[in-house]
């Protein structure tokens, strides 16, 4: 393959998935800062002598008709289950919390606010086409930075220098994981 051609694609997918990468390192960044964004719950309603079955196949059906019940239209992709909570998905945008008790089942709103659902994303609870996404992101990421690492190896201006900062970057990492 030709210089060119790696520096297209590096240029390519770079400029294509930047905006990803500046939502994952700013949502992130502010993440390890201790800003985690705010999240507001509201309870709305309680739908009496209903049990949800964690282990139902029809689970994602039994949530949506709980939600209905309370003229609650929800989008539901998934249903995440802890203990007796249920968590609908996607968790970026607006999403409810099912909670089971001895009665029935509670229902509240959750709204994330910009922050929380960037970190809802972050960590992969988005809609299954983000997802996708994501996994897309992940793959073009590891090209951007190959073919960085290969055109900074072929240069003969960069090769020491690119060789030295990714040494150095291998040394800082491997010693921040071991402290």
């Amino acid at each position: 393959m030709s210089r060119k051609l790696f520096v297209s694609i590096h240029l390519y997918l770079a400029a294509f998935f930047a905006p990803v990468v500046i939502v994952m390192a700013v949502s992130g960044g502010l993440y390890l800062m201790d800003y985690k964004g705010e999240v507001t719950r509201t309870h709305i309603g309680h739908v009496a002598g209903e049990k949800l079955d964690a282990n139902s196949k029809t689970l994602r059906v039994d949530v949506l008709n709980i939600l209905a019940t309370l003229n609650v239209d929800a989008r539901v992709e998934s249903v995440r289950v802890r203990g007796e909570n249920f968590y609908t998905r996607p968790s970026s945008g607006r999403n409810y919390t099912l909670r089971q008790s001895d009665t029935g089942v509670n229902v509240e709103e959750v709204n994330p606010n910009l922050q929380a659902a960037m970190m809802e994303l972050h960590k992969g609870h988005g809609p299954a086409i983000y997802k996708l996404y994501e996994k897309l992101f992940a793959i073009a990421l590891v090209l951007i930075m190959l073919s960085g690492l290969y055109l900074g190896w072929m240069s003969p201006l960069y090769k020491r220098k690119m060789l030295l900062l990714s040494g150095a970057g291998i040394v800082v990492f491997v010693l921040t994981i071991l402290v």
